[in-house]
């Protein structure tokens, strides 16, 4: 595999919507969507009503990368080798020598699977309010609380795409590059959510399962006046705003629309389930890994890193964040954390699950489009690859966690 990635080397450009092309003002929208969970599961599942009454301390327990434990109640923090770093049954943090007498100095059992005997049932309930509040028809039918409050008050949620972005998707459509929305939001959403950030709607637009299938579902034509699905297409003829489909049927229209026999695919997007991992592993498309979580460090520049002379590097390296990002005080950094020792061992710094999955799915990773946006289209990104270092794929450097101590300094 080359050691550098470049955009200019791409024909076309998939992105995920949510938390990619389109921005939410966190705080705001994590606790709309506790509500929309919590409201259903009182008022239709008989949950206890203090679920309703949310303190926005408790804002700092959300934190991606976590897998929870059917089994035994609990959210959990993995090292790359599956062991358990932090745990909390419920929210309560569990101590150490709790961890140690459930799971022990090991690999969790389900780590390859994920999979296991359900103690608790509540995960039904949750489901049940995933459906209620995000079904297909949700939206239309203005149901449960999510979509309803962000239709009436989108200044509250949404961020306005920055114009830096708005500029450089024009500038990808001039230079000949095809552009997709790939989510898995229904087209109704999608169509409110580009008009308020961006002001135009005219993407080719494909909800996102495309990616994680082979030849098991066709595509449906969604028609844009009242954003219902048509019969299932055989095929894809010519871009337009599709649901459900396949990687296949979408590779072919992709080689009429760019006349090459094997078209060169980026896609970026924000969860490592959905965009990352199925991009890169069915269908090998480079992958641009969206990570806020990149903005909760103040960001450095080791110069061994370095793949461009200065006149072509962008405005956001060595820049300081705009926008702030809190790192969870429970759960700390979401790339490393310490291993407790046993009886007198030292603590060991090991790299999470989340953070070896990065580096193994991902082309690069960066904070958002923003940090990108003014960089020559041919700019050169050092990749993550085997032949590379770990923090190789980090724009526009990597976290200071992940960092050896002697090199956290600010190089410029």
């Amino acid at each position: 595999m080359q050691q550098y990635f470049s955009l200019a080397d791409c024909e076309v450009m998939g992105f995920d919507l949510d938390h990619t092309l389109c921005r939410y003002h966190l705080p705001q929208s994590a606790t709309l969507i506790y509500d929309s969970f919590a409201q259903y599961l009182v008022t239709e599942k008989g949950y206890d009503k203090d679920l309703l009454t949310l303190n926005p301390e408790s804002l700092d327990f959300c934190c991606k990368g976590l897998a929870l434990d059917l089994e035994d109640g609990n959210f959990l923090k993995l090292a790359e080798d599956g062991t358990v770093l932090r745990a909390s049954h419920g929210t309560r943090s569990m101590t150490s020598e709790e961890i140690l007498e459930i799971y022990g100095r090991r690999e969790w059992k389900h780590f390859g699977t994920h999979d296991g005997q359900k103690k608790y049932d509540f995960w039904k309930d949750v489901v049940a309010a995933i459906q209620h509040n995000y079904k297909i028809s949700a939206f239309k039918e203005d149901c449960g609380t999510y979509f309803p409050e962000v239709k009436n008050h989108p200044e509250k949620y949404l961020q306005r795409c920055p114009n830096s972005v708005k500029k450089w998707l024009k500038q990808l459509k001039s230079a000949g590059k095809i552009l997709l929305l790939i989510t898995s939001s229904h087209s109704d959403y999608c169509r409110l959510l580009c008009e308020y950030i961006l002001g135009f709607s005219q993407f080719s637009q494909i909800q996102e399962p495309a990616l994680a299938l082979t030849n098991s579902r066709q595509f449906c034509l969604v028609v844009p006046e009242n954003d219902e699905e048509q019969e299932a297409l055989l095929s894809l003829e010519k871009p337009g705003w599709y649901s459900q489909g396949n990687a296949i049927h979408l590779y072919e229209l992709l080689k009429k629309m760019t006349g090459k026999l094997d078209p060169k695919v980026v896609y970026f997007g924000d969860s490592m389930h959905s965009d990352i991992f199925p991009a890169r592993h069915y269908s090998n498309w480079e992958t641009v890994f969206i990570l806020e979580e990149l903005l909760g460090d103040k960001v450095m520049v080791p110069t061994e890193i370095e793949s461009e002379p200065l006149e072509k590097k962008g405005k956001y390296e060595g820049y300081q964040p705009k926008i702030s990002y809190s790192v969870s005080e429970q759960w700390g950094s979401f790339f490393v954390d310490r291993l407790p020792g046993l009886e007198n061992a030292e603590e060991t710094l090991v790299r999470t699950w989340s953070c070896k999955c990065i580096s193994t799915y991902s082309t690069i990773a960066i904070p958002s489009l923003e940090a990108i946006a003014d960089l020559p289209l041919d700019y050169r990104f050092t990749r993550f690859s085997s032949n590379s270092s770990a923090i190789a794929g980090y724009y526009p450097s990597p976290p200071r966690a992940l960092l050896p101590s002697e090199e956290s300094v600010t190089m410029k």
